[in-house]
């Protein structure tokens, strides 16, 4: 019987997901990039670590490492030389939550998000969290600024506070959630990539949801929130339904660029 593949802890989920040649050159498939084949190109070549210090961020051996960066690097080169769309999505991950004994990252921000916004004792305690604005559930979900976070016992909210995001956006504020060590979220429109992001986080989601933020909460704890288990971000997908499908094809010469790469 195969051994189970372990989980690669991945410090930050990518910002942008979907990247399209400008200039298309025939139908193509796009290319998939995991998110843990995304994070050792992080890690090795944006941050400059050696394959050892990637394997002890990732907690995987070197060697893993090794075949990881390699596929990964096979990938870029052949989206830049044969131009085919690139989408980053999937693979065997995990999202760091910040917590001082498994965080690499020296200065990783969530190292202080989890040790300031720390559960109350009790595993009955539910962590709600809602992107915020002047007492609303702010409707995009990637460009909120703040998040009012509410604890839940026994169907009752017992605290909430209001906290910044620290300018993460789309399927990196996964990572945020994760820290504040939340159990659900309540929002308006989401796009697919941070609800792939969500998704791995463990964090339920109730979109589609509009009005007051603690109205919201409330009726979450008490079970009678109604909400659209199929939402979007209406913006996102705006861009798509007015043009093409991203990674459809790539030969009528047109340019993607102006989607901003984002798919969260």
């Amino acid at each position: 019987m195969p051994r189970p593949i372990k989980r690669r802890r991945v410090c930050h989920y990518p910002r942008t997901v979907t990247f399209q040649p400008a200039e298309a050159r025939g139908a193509c498939s796009p290319i998939l990039l995991t998110i843990d084949e995304y994070e050792t190109i992080r890690l090795i070549d944006g941050q400059g670590l050696s394959q050892e210090q990637c394997s002890v961020s990732m907690q995987i051996a070197r060697t893993t490492v090794q075949k990881i960066y390699e596929n990964a690097r096979r990938k870029l080169a052949d989206m830049l030389v044969s131009g085919r769309p690139l989408h980053i999505e999937g693979g065997e991950f995990r999202l760091c939550d910040g917590q001082a004994d498994g965080c690499g990252c020296s200065t990783c921000f969530k190292q202080a998000y989890h040790q300031q916004y720390k559960k109350p004792e009790g595993d009955s305690i539910m962590r709600i969290a809602i992107p915020y604005e002047n007492g609303q559930i702010f409707q995009h979900f990637g460009h909120t600024a703040q998040f009012k976070l509410y604890d839940v016992e026994g169907g009752t909210i017992i605290a909430s506070r209001v906290v910044d995001t620290n300018g993460s956006g789309h399927g990196a504020l996964a990572g945020v959630l994760t820290a504040l060590n939340v159990d659900a979220l309540i929002c308006g429109g989401i796009g697919g990539g941070a609800q792939t992001a969500l998704a791995a986080a463990n964090i339920r989601l109730y979109g589609g949801v509009t009005g007051s933020a603690d109205a919201a909460a409330e009726a979450l704890a008490a079970g009678r929130l109604t909400f659209d288990p199929d939402a979007r971000c209406e913006h996102h997908e705006h861009h798509h339904a007015q043009g093409h499908g991203c990674g459809e094809h790539c030969g009528s010469g047109h340019s993607c660029s102006g989607h901003g790469g984002q798919d969260a």
